[in-house]
């Protein structure tokens, strides 16, 4: 039988919903499991070299089919902490920004935000992989996952940081939807349902996932319970569908 070819962001913030899919010894047997970081799995999934994906949801605009097989995904209501624009200026003095290499929605979203909610131009360039460093002045710069702590908790931390899906919030008042598990082509249904169901585990046992990816840089439990919404609702799907209307509007 053709295993199935699944692409996982591998940040920690998806450790809940893998937590389960890597213990069903069943599930494991019908996937060929792949871990990166988002701007990469999405591209692999439009290019067809794998069949599903916890995407980055601003790649569903390049898909020609596109199927959201779970119920579950990486969203926020309000802060979350791991999505975040560095500037030493505040953003109506920000010249350049600095785009995430690893980022393809989060990128995507400082852009539709810097539009049309803080009606402000200015340079977009897409970063090398030693960026980081070069955010000065009126050069800011978009960082994502676990690289947003290790930023926070250095010691001269930018004098400016906007948490972007807090930023969508206010512009909104909608929750975020930042990635979902999406396929490419039509999946068997008993396989979503043993998938979705694995999902869920990791989210029923979070002192076991945290237990198993010890942290000094932010508490886990604040970041799966408080930051992290897991669930897609109708206003995460609401949400996703005005963003990607507004990223085509770029």
């Amino acid at each position: 039988m053709k295993k199935i070819k699944v692409a996982a962001v591998s940040y920690l913030n998806t450790k809940p919903l893998l937590y389960g899919i890597k213990r069903d010894e069943t599930l494991m047997q019908e996937i060929e499991l792949i871990e990166d970081f988002p701007s990469k799995i999405g591209k692999m999934l439009v290019d067809d070299e794998v069949d599903l994906g916890l995407i980055p949801v601003a790649y569903i605009s390049q898909l020609n089919e596109w199927h959201i097989i779970s119920d579950y995904g990486i969203g926020s209501v309000g802060p979350v902490e791991s999505v975040c624009l560095f500037s030493d200026v505040p953003v109506e003095e920000i010249e350049k920004v600095l785009l995430d290499y690893q980022s393809f929605s989060s990128v995507n979203l400082c852009k539709v935000l810097l539009k049309n909610y803080w009606k402000k131009e200015m340079v977009f360039e897409q970063a090398s992989e030693n960026y980081i460093n070069e955010i000065s002045g009126t050069t800011a710069g978009v960082i994502i996952g676990d690289r947003v702590f290790e930023q926070k908790a250095i010691a001269k931390p930018k004098k400016f940081i906007y948490d972007l899906a807090e930023e969508w919030t206010y512009f909104t008042e909608l929750p975020f939807l930042m990635a979902a598990w999406v396929s490419n082509k039509k999946l068997p249904e008993d396989f979503i349902e043993k998938f979705n169901a694995a999902n869920k585990v990791g989210l029923n046992n979070l002192d076991k996932v945290i237990a198993e990816n010890p942290y000094s840089n932010y508490d886990l439990h604040t970041y799966f319970t408080s930051n992290i919404s897991y669930t897609i609702d109708e206003d995460k799907l609401k949400a996703m569908n005005l963003f990607l209307k507004l990223i085509k509007e770029l």
